[in-house]
């Protein structure tokens, strides 16, 4: 069936528009006996369509060369559009193997440098441990050396207060020896009353007759520690003047040399009447 039919449609159809030619006119021919009895003009008015049909499809096969030659365009468009998207996926995976080999060589980038990174930070923290160790060496040291420094101080100190003690108890006692107490008082006070005035400096506001009473506290040494004015005289220039004037006189040395009795009893918080002989009368 299948030759029969290759045979029928071969050489570009001819074989078959043949015999769909010969059906047409013996279609034609039966109707122009059917019809005997009418006019001639009416049979050739009959013909001349089915020439025509004939000369159609007689064109028939130029149609289907279009038509063949229309599909085997389709089928290199299609051939070609088939190329272009191989290409185009081709393109695509040669792209995504670039970007791979990219973030490949960024990922082995970024991990070089966080060992770099990594590396200079243990450097730097084992400089850092270095540096505190040599500076945790220094600071001891130099708290030994101070410590060293600080003992033979308090040594040459405990030795010169054990010195400076022994000289006050010789001296206390050769005192005690010659001087009663009370002679030792009168005239401790009377020398650092004399003391003050020497070192005042009277003020525009002094009057005859002014008189204040100052509380001195004192070290063995003749150092005063403060002084306060218990008494006013009733002029405030006045007072601190007789308070500047003790600042000045001090240190009483003399008072180094009484026993300690003595200083302790009378002398460590001192009680005086200060009114400058000037202001007397």
């Amino acid at each position: 069936m299948q030759r029969v039919l290759q045979r029928l449609f071969g050489h570009n159809g001819y074989p078959l528009s043949a015999l769909i030619a010969l059906l047409l006119h013996g279609m034609a021919l039966a109707t122009i006996l059917y019809w005997s009895g009418e006019s001639a003009s009416a049979e050739l008015e009959l013909v001349q369509p089915t020439l025509v049909k004939a000369l159609l499809i007689d064109e028939n096969p130029q149609l289907q060369e279009r038509q063949r030659l229309e599909r085997q365009r389709e089928a290199e468009q299609l051939r070609q559009q088939q190329l272009a998207d191989q290409r185009r996926r081709e393109q695509e995976r040669q792209r995504e193997q670039e970007q791979q080999r990219e973030q490949e060589r960024q990922r082995q980038e970024d991990e070089r440098r966080r060992l770099d990174a990594e590396q200079l930070r243990q450097q730097q923290l084992e400089q850092q441990r270095q540096q505190e160790l040599l500076e945790e060496a220094e600071r001891q040291r130099l708290d030994e050396q101070q410590r060293r420094d600080a003992e033979i101080e308090r040594q040459r100190r405990l030795r010169e207060q054990q010195q400076a003690e022994l000289r006050r108890q010789q001296e206390e006692a050769a005192a005690v020896a010659a001087r009663t107490e009370f002679e030792l008082v009168q005239s401790g006070v009377a020398l650092i009353q004399q003391f003050i005035e020497d070192a005042w400096s009277r003020p525009p506001s002094a009057r005859n007759g002014m008189r204040a009473v100052l509380r001195i506290n004192m070290l063995p040494t003749g150092e005063v520690t403060a002084v306060t004015v218990v008494e006013s005289s009733g002029d405030g220039a006045f007072d601190r003047s007789a308070e500047i004037a003790v600042h000045r006189a001090q240190p009483f040395s003399e008072l180094a040399e009484m026993p300690t009795h003595v200083f302790n009893g009378n002398f460590r918080t001192l009680s005086l009447i200060f009114q400058p002989e000037d202001l007397l009368n």
